[in-house]
């Protein structure tokens, strides 16, 4: 991954690499290990209890590497530090266990244009025997010139309800996540590092918060689902969070909210799911 951040970093130097199409190739990791060891530091990272069952986000470690290396080559048409990672949506067919072993495939497909520049998807998959168990879309967009410069959720700052619960988010845990799932962007690990891409302050990664609001309603989850989340403003370290959740007809809504100004991180919702229907 350190590799991957290094052909990450250069693609910042102008005319390296570029084009208008995403690379045609599915990458492929045959019988990857869950990693006992690894598990149980994620878990505790991200607030699950320490057990064999796979939190759902997992796999999504086991398939980063592939989706770094497809959107660090030159082919790719944008340079990967930039990209905002606006939604990510989850489906678990079947609980996973800690002694299996995944082939994992990833993809990016569906560049399209967007009011602020142009988007794109990540598709992963994991399999257990031929038997697909889980798929990931994590949608990406290019902010290109011309676009606008807003935020969608620049309109959405309405009173958030009151929290089930508060989570004060120390000033390393960008670093704790990255030691752990290999993300070592840098704009999650220090304030310097931050300062040089345009944060203030490092920020969460969204896939930590995520994780953090399936931890939270850990127990309460069908054995099979779908977890679809919208990453909103990005949540500076150190902070102070708001999760709420409430039902929502046959769905779970969940978000998370500044805990004092209100300004909203992450919204999202879970649902009973089969991948084969």
């Amino acid at each position: 991954m350190l590799a991957q951040y290094s052909k990450a970093v250069a693609r910042l130097v102008p005319f390296v690499g570029g084009g208008d199409v995403l690379p045609g190739d599915e990458l492929v990791r045959e019988r990857v290990a869950i990693g006992r060891d690894r598990l149980t530091d994620y878990q505790r990272v991200c607030g699950f209890r320490v057990s064999d069952a796979v939190p759902a986000t997992y796999p999504h470690l086991l398939a980063f590497p592939l989706s770094m290396d497809l959107m660090t080559r030159l082919s790719f048409p944008f340079g990967v530090i930039g990209l905002v990672h606006v939604r990510n949506e989850i489906s678990l067919g079947r609980p996973m266990s800690a002694d299996e072993s995944l082939d994992v495939r990833v993809r990016t497909a569906n560049l399209r244009e967007h009011d602020r520049g142009r988007q794109f998807d990540v598709l992963a998959e994991a399999l257990v025997g031929g038997e697909t168990v889980w798929t990931s879309r994590s949608t990406y967009l290019h902010r290109e010139a011309g676009g606008g410069a807003g935020s969608s959720s620049a309109g959405e700052r309405l009173e958030p309800p009151t929290p089930s619960a508060l989570w004060p988010v120390p000033g390393d845990q960008g670093r704790r996540y990255a030691a752990v799932s290999g993300d070592s962007n840098p704009i999650h690990l220090h304030p310097l590092t931050a300062r040089l891409f345009g944060f203030p302050r490092p920020i969460a990664h969204g896939m930590w918060v995520k994780a953090r609001c399936l931890a939270a309603l850990e127990g309460h989850l069908p054995s099979a689902f779908t977890a679809a989340v919208r990453f909103k403003l990005p949540m500076p370290l150190p902070s102070k969070a708001a999760f709420t959740t409430r039902p929502a007809g046959e769905a779970r809504e969940f978000a998370v909210h500044d805990a004092r100004s209100g300004r909203p991180y992450l919204s999202g919702s879970v649902r009973d799911s089969n991948l084969g229907s």
